[in-house]
């Protein structure tokens, strides 16, 4: 029964706490491809999002926060600042569970990475029309991921100028942001949309935990989590209608997604391989003893 496994889940992440051990959470979604998801009924996997080694189970967004989906009359209101930003859309299915993961370094793997989105007019200004396209998910971390923003049938192109990388949403579309485990261990994924934690909709930091991707594995992040069986879907919506502008009263950050990919402590992220194990390759079935032995 439901009552019964979460009871026991949350005695097993007392235990962890207590223990001081990382507690990540596992979310069931589902496992995609280029194209776009259609649903989880089937294929579903977990993913995981790690709670601080000493810190209790992250907060999420309230349910309350339902009410921030604005409605039309809501935009022909003025807007603060013109282009897009992201708005909590509708409820999608995206179940979630604990695991424990240690972070191997407190900064990010190869940096942060940032995607900047808006309308097509809003782009244009912003790259000054001087730009190359490319199409598909981007490297990050280092090549340890591949990352991207998905909507309609495909990852949205990326239009790159100046060392950036640009998206043009389409207003009301729903996206998710895609994300590929290129190597062979966990990795913790720290994602933030408009200057906001995917987790738990408060202002993003390196100091909150992530997703937890399993190796080679691919997910979507398609909104703010709700609860531990629902997320708020990503929508591109003008700025006056946006979750920063409704919830927080904040339009500084709208525009933007930023990634940071943490790897985990003792493990070769491309051998997957602990630190430990070459060591016992060493290891001999009859060393010598420091006794002195009989002649």
């Amino acid at each position: 029964m439901k009552v019964k496994e979460f009871s026991v889940r949350n005695g097993v992440r007392g235990l962890l706490l207590a223990l001081g051990v990382g507690l990540p959470i596992f979310l069931n979604s589902c496992a995609n491809t280029d194209s776009m998801p259609r649903g989880t009924a089937s294929g579903e996997v977990s993913r995981t999002l790690p709670i601080g080694d000493s810190s209790s189970p992250r907060s999420l967004s309230a349910p309350g926060d339902n009410a921030l989906a604005a409605s039309p009359e809501y935009f022909r209101k003025p807007s603060p600042r013109p282009g897009y930003a992201t708005a909590w859309g509708p409820s999608l299915s995206s179940r979630m569970t604990y695991s424990s993961f240690r972070r191997s370094n407190d900064t990010p793997h190869g940096g942060i990475a940032s995607v900047y989105y808006n309308d097509k007019e809003g782009v244009a200004e912003m790259t000054g029309r001087d730009y190359y396209i490319s199409t598909g998910r981007k490297r990050a971390a280092n090549g340890l991921v591949e990352w991207g923003m998905r909507s309609g049938f495909g990852i949205l192109r990326s239009y790159h100028s100046k060392g950036k990388r640009y998206v043009v949403g389409r207003r009301n579309a729903k996206y998710s942001i895609s994300l590929k485990n290129n190597s062979r261990s966990r990795l913790e994924v720290v994602v933030s949309v408009d200057g906001l934690d995917v987790v738990d909709g408060k202002p993003a930091s390196l100091r909150k935990r992530g997703y937890i991707l399993a190796p080679e594995q691919t997910v979507e992040i398609r909104g703010w989590r709700s609860s531990e069986e629902e997320v708020a879907s990503f929508m591109f919506s003008p700025v006056v209608g946006s979750y920063s502008h409704l919830k927080h009263g904040e339009t500084r950050n709208i525009g933007v997604v930023g990634l940071a990919v943490f790897t985990e402590k003792g493990i070769d992220p491309w051998s997957g391989r602990s630190a430990d194990g070459p060591r016992r390759f060493s290891a001999s079935p009859f060393a010598e003893s420091p006794l002195r032995r009989a002649r």
